[in-house]
């Protein structure tokens, strides 16, 4: 038997912001206040951009000297946030494990308890090359309120494989934390949507607003956050600015779409091998 719908669809927060580049003290006032919105809206999750918690275009020395274990002083701020205001917090931050740092993002439920940790496996252009170790874990998974929730950071999405490797773990909504620039709207107008049409689910995707960095790391976020439904549907937009965007994950609708859409019924795997 399937599972009973919840009362009323689950809210969650899309916090589009680049906070204060540079300063984790200044970003985790951000979040807190954030966090403060998003519950007295009703939310029980809130997603941050990728790398939030440092700034993204800080120079390979800082995020190296602001990066952190993964259970780290960060990370326990951000539970407190989390515990505090009775929501769960999804967050982008630079992860350090021995001597090598990872573009990671994490979970941390309402409770304050960490329950899932994500680093980037597809690393974009020289910077991200140079400065990070790309993950090599493809699907990591948590629950969230009846829902099985995917993580990923930005560029992931945007190879097909990653998602669909989701959609066939059973993730229900995937959290893309994003630092996507100029000219490359088209990724949230476009892309992200398609890729919940054809994976058959919910996609967040919250990214950084406005100019930072200098010189050839020097970046123009362009907002556009989105939650995109599994119908192909945009069921929030966020403009260029710095926003905070609330939208529901309704459970009745995934399955209906999944119930009426063929793609992942009719696929035929034995045809794929050549693109491993």
């Amino acid at each position: 038997m399937p599972s009973p719908l919840p009362a009323q669809p689950p809210r969650i927060a899309l916090l589009q912001s680049s906070g204060r580049p540079g300063s984790v003290a200044a970003n985790l006032q951000v979040l807190d206040e954030a966090a403060g919105r998003a519950a007295e809206a009703g939310a029980g999750l809130l997603v941050c951009p990728e790398m939030f918690l440092t700034g993204y275009a800080i120079g390979k020395d800082a995020v190296h000297r602001l990066a952190e274990a993964a259970d780290g002083e960060g990370a326990d701020a951000v539970a407190e946030i989390a515990a505090r205001h009775a929501l769960a917090i999804h967050y982008g931050y630079p992860e350090r494990d021995g001597d090598r740092v990872f573009n990671s993002a994490q979970l941390i439920d309402a409770t304050g308890a960490r329950r899932a940790n994500y680093r980037k496996t597809h690393l974009f252009g020289g910077f991200e090359q140079e400065v990070f170790t790309a993950g090599d874990d493809t699907v990591v998974q948590a629950e969230w309120d009846g829902l099985t929730l995917g993580l990923m950071i930005c560029y992931d999405v945007e190879f097909p494989e990653n998602v669909r490797a989701h959609a066939l773990a059973g993730t229900d909504l995937l959290l893309v934390p994003t630092a996507q620039m100029h000219p490359f709207e088209f990724v949230a107008e476009s892309l992200v949507p398609v890729r919940a049409f054809e994976s058959q689910m919910y996609v967040a995707y919250v990214n950084r607003t406005g100019p930072e960095g200098e010189g050839d790391e020097a970046f123009e976020f362009v907002g556009l956050s989105c939650l995109a439904s599994p119908d192909g549907a945009t069921r929030v937009r966020a403009g260029r600015g710095e926003e905070l965007v609330l939208g529901e994950v309704d459970a009745a609708l995934l399955r209906a779409s999944r119930e009426t859409n063929p793609y992942l019924r009719d696929r035929r795997p034995g045809l794929y091998g050549s693109l491993g």
